[in-house]
């Protein structure tokens, strides 16, 4: 069978012109080095023939496919408030202790890492609560559901000093490793805009709605309280449970946290974003519940070291950008407008160089980012030798925490300017009530 690595290689080789014979070899052989030494080194990695005793918190919908993907370690405990799929996974992993509240299960003392696949607004809450006893963990995206959250872990992953990786599976995708490679080799030039555009919510979950004002029974299967958590009380209703909490502010972040947390990841990566942010939100007038059916936001960095000031602009339902960028803007995916041309990158694709004429000749540079044995095995590998994540909390969250700042903007009305330094808005305080929220009793990880 083909080396998978040639196979991705091969992939972006075809997709960025200037590719010659000697150095498509070069490149190919990168990569199955890359593979090859990801599955022959593991062996020898000391304690790399022990299984990680894990917990999984969540583990329905995306969390039945991150129990799926650490499954060749020794799964010891499961948590979800839902008993049907607490079963299902009891099933396949007979030898797991059960629990419907993760805080018992975080209580099991022969954990060693857990995964955390709940809903937005328990990601902290069970996050938190991890690291302070010194778990490795792997926390779906959006890491957290504020920006205090984000700031909290950031602080205790610097504390803690265990293995962590948000669940951003395309991280590791080999057309963001070519990507990244070419902005920050300068094959555009400077990058002054970022252009990143989703169709979501639309078709995926509704957005833009008042707060249902019968109730329903619930279903006989779930724990309604606890799915609740650290969110205040209120009925239960099928526009929350499943899948469909995305769009309220109580349990998620909106489209914002579903895809801007992937697709605009290697403009964060490549051009080292943060520091001093202005932030402009719009879209229909701010509901207390829900988020926009529609949102544009435009997020303006300084200068960062030797690196320009860019302005990258977020599109989700349906808004569009101008119509020169829309043409070349793919649908879920970004375009990188640079002094010397574009790249245009679609979510699990390959970047394309625009204008395509110009870079007929064009010289890609040889690969130098290494190629991942995957999102998961990575974080497991980092569980026993203490390498570093693609995704570690340490640039997960301050990711994270400038990602949300889109939210915060739009529920406050105005431009908000953000200092990731001090974590305080500048210039509209009454702004400020959006960065954190309140949990109910039992629930509090701030204090």
């Amino acid at each position: 069978m083909p080396c998978p690595a040639l196979l991705y290689c091969l992939g972006v080789l075809i997709m960025v012109p200037g590719y010659g014979r000697r150095h498509f070899l070069k490149s190919a052989a990168f990569a199955c080095t890359a593979a090859t030494f990801s599955r022959s080194s593991y062996a020898r990695i000391p304690g790399a023939n022990e299984r990680l005793k894990i917990g999984a918190i969540g583990v329905g919908g995306r969390g039945a496919g991150d129990l799926d993907a650490v499954s060749s370690e020794d799964i010891t405990a499961l948590c979800d408030v839902d008993a049907d799929r607490l079963g299902a996974a009891a099933a396949r992993h007979p030898q797991a202790t059960k629990y419907a509240d993760y805080r018992q299960l975080l209580e099991q003392t022969d954990l060693e890492a857990v995964v955390v696949a709940t809903p937005d607004h328990h990601h902290a809450p069970a996050t938190v609560r991890a690291l302070r006893r010194g778990l490795h963990v792997y926390c779906e995206k959006p890491l957290t559901h504020t920006v205090e959250e984000a700031r909290l872990i950031a602080a205790l992953t610097r504390e803690k000093k265990v293995a962590t990786q948000m669940g951003t599976q395309n991280h590791e995708h080999p057309g963001y490793l070519r990507l990244v490679e070419l902005l920050q080799s300068g094959a555009i030039g400077d990058v002054q805009q970022v252009h990143v555009i989703t169709d979501r919510p639309g078709r995926w979950w509704p957005q833009g709605m008042d707060r249902p004002a019968e109730t329903a029974a619930v279903p006989t299967s779930l724990d309604w309280d606890l799915w609740l958590g650290p969110a205040a009380e209120r009925p239960y209703h099928p526009a929350y449970v499943p899948f469909k909490w995305r769009g309220w502010w109580d349990f998620g972040c909106g489209a914002v946290g579903d895809m801007a947390i992937h697709l605009a990841d290697p403009a964060f990566w490549a051009l080292r974003l943060g520091g001093r942010v202005k932030v402009t939100s719009r879209g229909p007038a701010p509901s207390q519940w829900s988020a926009p059916a529609w949102m544009e936001t435009k997020f303006e960095f300084g200068p960062r070291g030797e690196l320009p000031p860019v302005v990258l602009y977020w599109y989700e339902g349906e808004t569009k950008p101008q119509p020169e960028i829309a043409a070349e803007l793919p649908m879920n995916g970004s375009l990188f407008v640079g002094s010397k041309g574009r790249i245009a990158i679609a979510h699990d694709g390959f970047p394309k160089l625009l204008p395509e004429a110009q870079f007929a000749d064009f010289r890609a540079p040889a690969p130098s980012l290494p190629e991942s044995p995957g999102h998961h095995r990575q974080w497991l590998d980092a569980c026993r030798t203490g390498a570093r994540t693609g995704s570690a909390f340490s640039y997960a969250a301050p990711f994270t925490e400038i990602v949300l700042l889109g939210n915060v903007a739009y529920r406050a009305g105005q431009t908000i300017e953000f200092d990731q330094e001090t974590g305080r808005i500048l210039n509209a305080p009454a702004a400020e009530k959006y960065l954190s929220k309140e949990y109910r009793r039992g629930w509090d990880i701030t204090g």
